[in-house]
């Protein structure tokens, strides 16, 4: 579903905001590094969390290009 922005933001080593279900079916907002992308698993940095993480891409519900100045919500 995001599959072109992922690989591109792979590609670019550009940030990515994205909202993602976790495990337990709560909701988190993310801003990433993508490092590498498969159809089940991406690899990347989380830089809320400044961590290693694995994320998997159908748990992914929404992807943005990060932009700085703009001001996350509450």
């Amino acid at each position: 579903m995001f599959r072109t922005q992922l690989e591109r933001a792979c590609k670019e080593k550009r940030p990515l905001e994205i909202i993602y279900m976790k495990k337990d079916q709560s909701i988190s907002q993310r801003i990433i590094l993508v490092h590498t992308i498969n159809d089940t698993f991406l690899n990347g940095f989380c830089l809320t969390k400044k961590q290693p993480r694995i994320f998997r891409v159908d748990s992914i519900l929404a992807v943005s290009f990060y932009n700085k100045n703009k001001k996350l919500h509450a």
